[in-house]
């Protein structure tokens, strides 16, 4: 039981810091880069991720959930970052750029 929790928990942390990290890095670093806003990049860039920790999933307390987990968390901060900059938003909730 407590081994299924450090995992849930390492895998909320995980997903909550790779979607805030996604999010603000296309926000602020790609916001030129038109290859980000087409609707395949989210995707490509959660299954990066996905691949990654599928290859990692033989560590303890990582696993397949834990990789489709942070490939997710990577999939939906892209898509947020590429929203954010077309409407041309920043949320106060992820801090703002140091330019």
């Amino acid at each position: 039981m407590f081994s299924f929790l450090l995992s849930f928990a390492i895998a909320t942390v995980l997903a909550i810091v790779l979607h805030g990290s996604a999010r603000r890095f296309v926000r602020n670093r790609l916001r030129y880069v038109d290859a980000v806003q087409k609707a395949v990049a989210p995707w490509l860039a959660g299954g990066a991720v996905f691949c990654v920790g599928a290859v990692l999933a033989g560590l303890p307390f990582i696993g397949i959930g834990t990789a489709l987990t942070a490939g997710l968390a990577v999939g939906t901060g892209v898509a947020a970052g590429a929203r954010d900059i077309r409407q041309g938003t920043s949320p106060v909730v992820y801090g703002t750029s140091r330019s």
